[in-house]
This record gives structure tokens, sequence and C-alpha cells, in this order.
């Protein structure tokens, strides 16, 4: 899934790292990103509209609302949407008997048997049925069918996320020390997969009187951000157990070179399993498990 400014004040300790620059228009640009996630949260194809995580079998898997199959989708769904064959790494789609129903279509044409591509694809396949969407997910070394519906109840029922209050001591300027070359490092994940993700460097910053370091990785070979999987003390308390995401602009003088990047804690953001029960959310790595607490971002959801 690839997620605010004062004026300058006084360092609240003493270290290499220092609170970064505030800029006037701060709170106010913080503000205009909370009211942009919560819009694509709650879009059409947003994460409020999982409905469904389905593991594949290898050989067949009937899709429907029918009774008789194998993965069994919502009454609004046709009876047979289709036959989606597992040949190792080969999946593909197939017609059921009597031939695809009208109105379900692959990549936005009239279904047709395929080979379907993964959410590792550069162009993942989109299978649709009025309000459905169905995506292939590969995950380790299996696969799924992640189900939407646009008219989800969560997404129905949503009232807004809930927030800390703003505040620019927790906007933080880091040093950038760069690995060289990139490792990878495991990150796991809630259903159990744990993936090898490239950690170009670590932020290290003050903050509560401590020097404390972040492993951020890259969630994908051309990524213009960091990406940040995290926990801090307010996870036991008021904010989302298991992580909580923090996206950053690269360092000022690139992945490779020592530099300094902002960490403005205020734009911490839930996973989407906070939401629902069908994504498959990273989970922080040891390192990025802080003693300290973060009381700024987004806080625990109610669903």
């Amino acid at each position: 899934m690839k997620l605010y400014r004062f004026a300058p004040f006084l360092v609240l300790a003493v270290g290499v790292l220092v609170l970064a620059d505030v800029p006037a228009d701060w709170k106010t640009g913080l503000l205009a990103w909370r009211t942009h996630r919560e819009q694509r949260l709650s879009a059409p194809d947003g994460w409020l509209t999982l409905v469904g995580l389905e593991w594949l079998k290898p050989g067949v898997n009937t899709v429907g609302s029918a009774p008789d199959n194998r993965i069994r989708l919502s009454a609004a769904a046709p009876a047979h949407i289709g036959v989606i064959e597992v040949n190792g790494i080969d999946i593909r789609l197939a017609a059921p008997v009597g031939g695809f129903p009208a109105g379900v279509q692959i990549d936005g044409t009239p279904a047709q048997a395929v080979k379907l591509a993964d959410d590792e694809a550069e162009k993942p396949s989109k299978l649709t049925a009025g309000t459905l969407t169905i995506l292939l997910l590969h995950r380790g070394d299996r696969y799924a069918l992640r189900i939407k519906d646009s008219q989800a109840p969560t997404r129905l029922n949503f009232h807004g996320l809930h927030w800390y209050n703003p505040d620019p001591r927790y906007r933080v300027e880091a040093r950038w020390i760069p690995f060289v070359p990139v490792k990878k490092i495991p990150i796991p994940s809630i259903i159990g997969v744990t993936d090898q993700m490239p950690a170009p460097g670590l932020a290290e910053f003050t903050l509560d009187g401590k020097t404390l370091q972040l492993e951020p990785v890259l969630e994908e070979p051309d990524a213009k951000q960091l990406f940040f999987i995290l926990r801090d003390a307010t996870s036991r308390t008021t904010s989302y157990g298991a992580a909580r995401f923090l996206y950053t602009d690269f360092p000022d003088h690139g992945l490779d070179q020592p530099g300094r990047l902002v960490l403005d804690f205020n734009r911490l953001q839930n996973p989407p399993c906070a939401y629902t029960a069908y994504a498959t959310c990273p989970l922080p790595p040891e390192q990025n498990r802080l003693s300290i607490a973060l009381p700024v971002g987004e806080a625990k959801y109610s669903h």
C-alpha cells in the first residue's frame, strides 16, 4: 500500500540533533494532509472498502455468491463470477460453466480467459463485478484474492479519523547515516510472512533527552520517499497497537551520503490493519520499537 509549521523555537535537549525549524504554514499544511488522508481512506477504492482476503489453493478455485463456490462472496455478487486456476506462479482466470456473467470485467473490458498479474506487477489485474473489485495478492509463496466493495459498511459508516493535537515539538531534524551498500532487513507482517526489504540507512535524532535511531525501508525500487514502520509507548494505550507509519522525503544529500532529514511525527498514520481485518500490514522491526511516547499524529481508530 505506495500516506504544519510555526516559528522556530528553542531546542528541548542539547545534542547533535535539533528540532527542525517550523515554517509559518506548518499547521495549515498538516490539517490539509489530514483531510486528504481521510478522503483517500474513504474513497470508493480506499482501505475502508476491504471486505475479504481469501487464500487460493493449488488447482481450481471457483468464485461467486453461490454456496458451491470455494470462495464465496456476498449475495450482491453474481452466483458464479469465474474460476481461478493456480499452477505454481501461473495464475489464470477462466470462465465458469455457462460463461462469464454480464457485467463482469477484467481491466475494464468484458471478462475473458486470461493470465492474472498480481500486485507486484507493474499493472496488476483488476476483476470487477458490480460494486466489487477483486485483486490478486502475492505474499511469500502464497496467493490470495483481495476483495473490495465500494458499498462496504466500513466505508458508508465512516465518520472520520481520530488525531492527537498538533505539536511542533515533534517535528525534529535527524542526522542521516547511510548504509553503503544498502542492506536488507527482515520486515515481519501481521499475516506471518517476513519480507527482506532494502534499508538505505538510519535516521538519528534527539527527543525527550534521548538519542534515538530509526531504520526506514524503501517500499519499491523506484520509491521517492522513505518508509518508517515503528512503534512507541503510546502503542500500548492511545494509538494503534501494532505499528504506525511515517513517510518522509529523502535526506538533503541523497540516500548514499551523510546528511539531514526532517521527521515530522505529527504525520504518523495508522496502517490499513487498524481499520480492517483483511489487510496484510508490515510490523516494525525490533530496532524501530521506541521506548518514548509520540503523542502526535493519528490516534487509535474507533470502528
